[in-house]
């Protein structure tokens, strides 16, 4: 099948072959500092400081988003072995460590923010509802849930396609699901941007408090 003279098949080859990227590629390739800079750090600093707050980087990969924070306030966590097994590398000051189950291993009541870039769209809606009742029990009592994932937006649909087939994530929602997650367990959700980033790409960013 061809669309706009693409060939599918060969863009699900190419993802394939992007779900098998060693953490030492992907952390140059899709996530350099030229993006981290631009799309998160720039977004997630203009409306807020980490100074002084703990932070849990949920899903943090290969690192990149932990210079956001001091290392004695951040926690990153991620089910990839192979990739904090990197980010231990790369930033040895910081706390990385991989977990398996879906308790999350911090104590109650504990965290300022939890940091979710790009992870949700990776994870079944089921096990995201499990998820966001454990944000629930770690945040302290005005913590707040940072959010910046990949969305489909209703007039997009070139954008939509292309995120849809080249994307490895296979859980890519529109802004009402990603929010109705958080809101059925009782947060409140305010959207802060939508933009779009590499030309293709539609983001949502938004918080979730309680």
């Amino acid at each position: 099948m061809e669309l706009h003279g693409i060939n599918l098949k060969n863009l699900k080859k190419c993802r394939c072959f992007y779900l098998q990227l060693s953490p030492r590629i992907y952390h140059s390739l899709i996530r350099p500092k030229w993006i981290t800079k631009i799309y998160i750090q720039n977004n997630i600093q203009q409306y807020f400081d980490f100074t002084d707050s703990t932070v849990l980087d949920f899903g943090a990969g290969t690192g990149a988003n932990c210079t956001l924070c001091s290392p004695d306030h951040y926690f990153g966590i991620d089910p990839d072995m192979r990739r904090i097994d990197f980010a231990k590398r790369m930033y040895a000051q910081y706390h990385f460590e991989n977990f398996r189950d879906n308790k999350i291993p911090v104590e109650d009541d504990s965290i300022d923010f939890i940091l979710i870039i790009a992870v949700l769209h990776h994870i079944p809606p089921e096990t995201i509802q499990y998820y966001v009742k454990e944000f629930k029990r770690i945040l302290k009592p005005e913590g707040k849930i940072v959010v910046i994932e990949p969305c489909f937006f209703e007039k997009s649909p070139i954008s939509n396609w292309f995120m849809k087939y080249n994307d490895k994530g296979d859980y890519i929602r529109s802004e009402e699901d990603y929010i109705n997650y958080f809101t059925k367990e009782n947060f409140r959700c305010n959207v802060l941007r939508r933009f779009k980033k590499c030309f293709f790409y539609n983001e949502l960013y938004f918080t979730a408090v309680l």
